[in-house]
């Protein structure tokens, strides 16, 4: 039975966390797989390729060839990956093959240096600009993952970010970089999970001279490995190994030999991130002011002027061929269109020149068409005396509409990531050090900047002052705030040895601290990769928006053609009177009105947008709650949870088991048999084990154990070795429990099964006094020694107070809960019934609980497991959903889709209404999406002009297009508003 297994457990509660990368890690198979067969690889720099079809031709060539396992070419880097067997073809036969082909060969030398066995796969964020829709999201994405070394690729549209998986011995980051400017994309690395490579930024660059003052100093500096100068930037890239030297040793030499001329700050990449993207949206502001500046005299010269008799007469006056009025709108609607939108015309010539569409091209279409038809009318009307009706206007205004609708995209996509910016301001910029002297006495202190703090390190931590790392009180007592990391209103107490999360506020004693993890490491930094990679990840629901983009604007542009075509031969066949196009001259025009206004109303982005948003929004408002989900498909599937398994210690129960009772059944005294089971259970790290420990040490000593952290776990050696006995050959028996010898005997602690199995006889008094404590909800524990029943130790565990008002909130949901746990029957059932749960799976070994979640679903239900994060890690991971629950920074989360970081079972329910609520909103997205372009593409068609007589004109249909996508977004800021479900309301129960 699980719950009596009383051996240590990896990953107990004093272990370090393990470490989570934003996308986890593969090892490189690859290269070693392909050493290990003998097989070799070389990397064949390709001159010539223009085109996928050279790509093809290549790979074709080489394929062909005898002796070839695999080839990969890249476009975008001109080199080809060749992997093939060096007994049957050589190098030489590569480069003849690809020459033969037509092009260009040359192996690069350092392919031909033999690759390392194993190396484990780097994850890289990169910032990408001037994506614009679903659709620039799949041809980057298809880019990346075309790149040979490039294990997985995601694009979000809504942070402008990607996180890429490669191999750094086949692709640099330098590379992957060039891939994406290559494509028309703007590209930048914000940070890696390479730790030994950071980016300072240095104060007091003003000349060369300081530039080379930086680089001598840099020289001299042992263990840093290269580095780079940006004088324009007053940025300096090291590499480092943190084994030799320190990124604190480095900052200081660099104001000491500089004499304090030079002062280096490391560069947040969240900080530096949100500056790029305040540039970037500073530039759409810009834009939209001086299109609005060139466009309103334009619709003045057209709507208003005319009305104006002095004006107007000014206006029909001519210069040289042309009238005033039609020269002044052409001369600034030439910059709105090639001045202003020359934005749109590099996005789409980008997009097009890979093969894809987007809504850049729309725009391109439709302004380009008006522009280019008023164009031609106005140079008709000069030469020809015949004035017709120009457009110019049309151009303008579409520009001016969209611009204004990206604007307010770009106010409503920043908000949907506050909750990330929030997450990083709770890191303090400043520490204060505290400094020792030669004989390790505290000197003084030394306020340094807080990403400068490594492992070990003394901190001081001031009333009001948020606490710098993760680490553990050494000195002093407080309260701490830890609700803006782990969502638990109440402040927490804090004395010696108390763990301490970064980023949390001390409110306050004074409190000295020592550091454990600093950096990605923290809980703080664990949260904001959890919820950044959260918002990375694409829902299932999201393949549907992707494919319909991928074949959007083909679609939209071929309807646009056929409205053309059928307005214009309908009046050309004089299907419709005349006067429906006397106002615009002829049927052409009127056609082409129509066909302008298709192409511009339609819009992609809402498409694209509809899931993305709504998941960022999402995330971060979990994470406000201290529910950590880890990606869109988690989300998605939670909504649909049918089955909620609850592991019974430590999740319905509050994991603090303690003796109630202890009762001899043998001539033995009961301080003898207490100190023999102790002496037995101190060699294990279990719960009920230190339970035992302490229930012993307080019938002996009337005092409580210290608790087990760091240098006070010698002094606990140190009181346990005063009175417990010398064990010898202890062993745990999974499941059952723990044996050894003490004074040349056996002694077995553990449970029914362990005690029967190994002959031992249960008296019918025990038997009874065991079966009363198992119906009171107590975990009875068996001791047998020297081959004799001796006693029982009676363990509870108190039920968390809100474990029956879940259960009966989740049945409220139409979910079913049950409980699954490795105890026994008797107890299972009488926890089970004080709880409110009918379903219990009693006395299931660890690996046991998986096999229960899979019998589950079977019939295709959605089972979520709720644990600690800790031994149930394989059913966590065999659920479709599974919830880590319990206190932030020893859970195994790696294993979980969700982490409840405070030890609540009410954000169980907060983490299943939250799926059920956000997609709740998507659904509405898509039907705001789907149904603006279903309505407004047949309107813009003139599908109402023939009963009503209104006509959209096409500025019109861009003012449409513009909010569309703004409506979606602000649509998913609703989610902002979320507030967990109240207990007494999913209950439906009145509160007088």
């Amino acid at each position: 039975m699980a719950h009596l297994q009383l051996t240590a457990l990896a990953g107990g509660a004093d272990d370090e966390m393990e470490e989570v990368a934003l996308l986890g890690s593969y090892d490189v198979e690859a290269g070693a797989g392909d050493e290990e067969a003998g097989m070799r690889r070389v990397q064949v720099r390709v001159a010539g390729m223009t085109c996928s079809a050279c790509t093809g031709a290549v790979e074709a060539a080489l394929s062909a060839r005898r002796g070839v396992r695999r080839v990969a070419v890249s476009l975008l880097q001109n080199r080809a990956h060749v992997v093939f067997d060096p007994e049957l073809a050589k190098d030489e036969d590569i480069v003849e093959a690809i020459e033969d082909a037509g092009f260009e060969a040359e192996i690069l030398p350092d392919s031909t240096v033999s690759q390392p066995k194993s190396q484990k796969t780097l994850s890289g964020q990169f910032r990408i600009g001037g994506m614009t829709c679903a659709a620039c999201v799949n041809s980057v994405e298809g880019i990346l993952q075309k790149l040979p070394g490039v294990k997985r690729a995601v694009v979000a549209l809504a942070t402008s970010l990607g996180e890429v998986e490669y191999d750094p011995s086949a692709i640099s980051k330098d590379e992957i970089v060039q891939a994406i400017e290559d494509a028309g994309f703007d590209a930048a690395l914000l940070q890696s999970s390479e730790q030994d490579k950071v980016l300072l930024s240095v104060s007091g660059l003003h000349t060369e001279g300081d530039v080379d003052v930086l680089h001598d100093i840099l020289k001299k500096i042992e263990g840093l490995r290269q580095s780079g100068v940006n004088f324009a930037n007053s940025e300096v890239e090291i590499v480092f190994d943190p084994e030799i030297v320190g990124l604190r040793q480095i900052v200081d030499t660099i104001e000491m030999e500089s004499n304090d001329r030079l002062k280096a700050h490391v560069q947040n990449p969240y900080l530096r991130a949100a500056s790029n993207d305040a540039q970037e949206a500073s530039k759409t502001p810009h834009l939209l002011r001086t299109s609005l500046l060139l466009s309103i005299p334009v619709f003045f010269i057209r709507m208003v002027c005319p009305h104006i008799p002095l004006i107007s007469s000014s206006l029909l006056m001519h210069f040289g061929p042309f009238r005033i009025g039609d020269l002044l709108k052409w001369i600034l609607v030439s910059m709105v269109q090639f001045v202003v939108g020359k934005r749109f015309y590099v996005a789409a010539y980008r997009a097009l020149r890979h093969g894809s569409t987007n809504m850049d091209v729309l725009v391109v279409i439709g302004t380009t068409a008006s522009y280019v038809y008023s164009a031609c009318a106005l140079l008709y009307g000069a030469f020809s005396g015949f004035h017709p009706p120009i457009y110019f206007e049309t151009s303008a205004m579409i520009i001016t509409f969209v611009l204004f609708g990206k604007y307010l995209e770009v106010l409503a996509k920043g908000k949907t990531s506050d909750a990330i910016k929030k997450l990083v301001e709770l890191a303090p910029a400043t520490a204060l050090l505290l400094l020792k002297d030669k004989e390790g006495k505290y000197s003084g202190e030394k306020e340094i900047d807080a990403s400068l703090v490594q492992p070990g390190d003394a901190l001081k931590v001031l009333p009001g002052s948020k606490v710098p790392a993760d680490g553990f009180v050494i000195w002093g007592t407080s309260h701490v705030n830890e609700s803006m990391v782990t969502g638990e209103s109440v402040p927490i107490s804090k004395e010696v040895s108390s763990p301490v999360i970064g980023g949390t506020m001390n409110l306050h004693g004074v409190l000295h601290i020592q550091a454990t993890k600093v950096g990605s490491g923290t809980v703080l930094s664990q949260i904001i990769s959890l919820v950044e990679t959260a918002q990375m990840s694409k829902a299932p629901i999201q393949k549907f928006a992707d494919y319909v983009a991928s074949i959007f604007v083909p679609i939209v542009i071929t309807l646009s053609l056929l409205t053309f075509l059928a307005w214009f031969l309908c009046g050309w066949l004089g299907a419709y009177p005349n006067s429906w196009s006397a106002e615009t001259s002829n049927c052409f025009v009127f056609s082409l009105m129509f066909s302008i206004s298709v192409v511009v109303i339609a819009c992609p982005c809402a498409l694209g947008l509809a899931t993305p948003t709504a998941v960022m929004v999402a995330t971060g408002v979990g994470a406000n709650h201290g529910v950590l989900v880890k990606g869109g498909d988690a989300l998605e599937r939670a909504q649909n949870v049918k089955y909620v398994i609850f592991d019974k210690t430590g999740t319905l129960t509050q994991g603090k088991a303690t003796v109630t009772t202890a009762k001899v059944f043998s001539g033995m005294d009961l301080g003898e048999f207490l100190t023999l089971v102790a002496s037995a259970e101190a060699s294990s790290e279990h719960p009920l084990a230190k339970a035992i420990l302490d229930y012993a040490f307080h019938f002996h000593f009337f005092g409580k154990l210290p608790s087990e952290k760091h240098s006070i776990k010698k002094r606990k050696e140190e009181i346990l070795s005063q009175w417990l006995l010398d064990v010898a050959d202890f062993s745990a028996l999974p499941g059952k429990g723990i044996q050894c010898w003490i004074n040349g005997k056996k002694i077995l602690v553990g449970n029914r099964a362990l005690i029967i199995e190994n002959g031992v006889n249960i008296p019918d008094e025990a038997e009874h006094f065991l079966i009363d404590m198992e119906l009171s909800s107590k975990t009875g524990i068996l001791v047998a020694y020297d081959g004799g029943f001796i006693g029982l130790i009676g363990i509870t565990d108190p039920l968390k107070r809100e474990a029956a008002v879940v259960v009966q909130g989740l049945k409220k949901m139409g979910v079913h809960p049950i409980m699954v746990t490795g105890d026994n029957w008797r107890t299972a059932q009488a926890v089970a019934k004080e709880v409110g749960i009918e379903d219990v799976r009693a006395e299931v070994m660890p690996a046991g609980k998986a096999d229960v979640i899979r019998s589950l679903q079977k019939d295709g239900s959605v089972v979520a497991m709720v644990g600690d994060g800790i031994n149930d890690s394989p059913a966590l991971a065999a659920a479709d959903v599974g919830m880590a629950i319990g206190a932030g920074t020893d859970i195994a989360i790696e294993a979980a889709d969700y982490v409840l970081v405070r030890n609540n079972l009410e954000d169980v329910i907060t983490a299943i209404d939250l799926s059920r609520k956000t997609f709740s909103r998507i659904r509405w997205n898509y039907f705001f999406a789907m149904a603006y372009n279903v309505v407004a593409i047949p309107i813009a068609a003139g599908a109402l002009f023939p009963f009503t007589g209104l006509q959209m004109p096409p500025w019109l249909a861009g003012a449409c297009m513009a909010f569309s996508s703004v409506s979606v977004v602000c649509s998913s800021l609703l989610l902002r508003r979320y507030t967990k479900p109240r207990l007494t309301t999913v209950l439906q129960i009145t509160v007088e």
